[in-house]
């Protein structure tokens, strides 16, 4: 009698881990099918963010491919700064991007070329203005040149960082690398505006910001070739 059952409770226990270990084999299939679900779906997601796909929400404002954000694409690309957080997704897209670039790039070269012949314009009528009515000669030239670097380093360096800190919660200082590094046009893509989704940015923000972009260049292309020809 004893014999029996203890036969029948090691079969009852073989039974018993028997269906314990198909139970964890079913749980660790269940895991390995929801992981990658969960995996495939957060790349997708990903993706999707990289192709300027948002969200749908109160809280999500990025606007990547409206006018505003295409427009900003467009100034990114034909100043080769290249930030790298938006690129064309289809091979349709990419083929107008590299014609759009062969193009637009010499286009806005002798646009900035331009913009800062005016500023240099500019900046000698005032200089001789201030000879014919006070008989200054290299006085002058001097002291409008200053007011002119001042005035550039006050639009185009000193002050926008404040606008950045208000609209993107950096620091000055974060605002202020930012600003040289996109008017150099070293574009790291490590600071880039309106990508933040719980970011309000209003419609103009862009739009000012690009137009900011094509004047501080040619200001800054015409600081270096002032500095070049004052060292020759």
């Amino acid at each position: 009698l004893k014999r029996k059952t203890r036969e029948s409770e090691a079969v009852v226990v073989c039974d018993l881990t028997r269906q314990h270990w198909i139970c964890q084999s079913h749980k660790l299939v269940i895991r390995g099918f929801v992981g990658s679900h969960v995996v495939v779906s957060l790349q997708e997601i990903i993706q999707a963010y990289k192709s300027g796909i948002t969200l749908l929400g109160n809280t999500t404002s990025l606007g990547r491919w409206d006018f505003s954000g295409s427009f900003f694409f467009s100034i990114s690309t034909i100043t080769t700064i290249g930030y790298g957080n938006l690129s064309p997704s289809t091979a349709a897209g990419r083929i107008f991007c590299i014609v759009f670039a062969l193009f637009g790039i010499p286009l806005n070269l002798v646009l900035l070329n331009e913009i800062g012949q005016l500023m240099l314009l500019g900046v000698q009528r005032c200089a001789r203005c201030l000879e014919e009515a006070f008989h200054w000669q290299k006085k002058a030239s001097l002291l409008i040149k200053t007011c002119a670097l001042v005035t550039g380093l006050l639009l185009f360096l000193l002050l926008p960082p404040l606008l950045f800190s208000h609209k993107e919660g950096w620091s000055y200082e974060e605002g202020f690398y930012y600003s040289f590094i996109t008017l150099s046009t070293i574009g790291f893509g490590d600071y880039v505006i309106g990508m933040k989704p719980d970011h309000t940015y209003p419609g103009w923000y862009k739009n000012v910001i690009s137009l900011w972009i094509l004047f501080g260049m040619a200001w800054l292309a015409l600081v270096i070739k002032l500095c070049i020809n004052f060292l020759e």
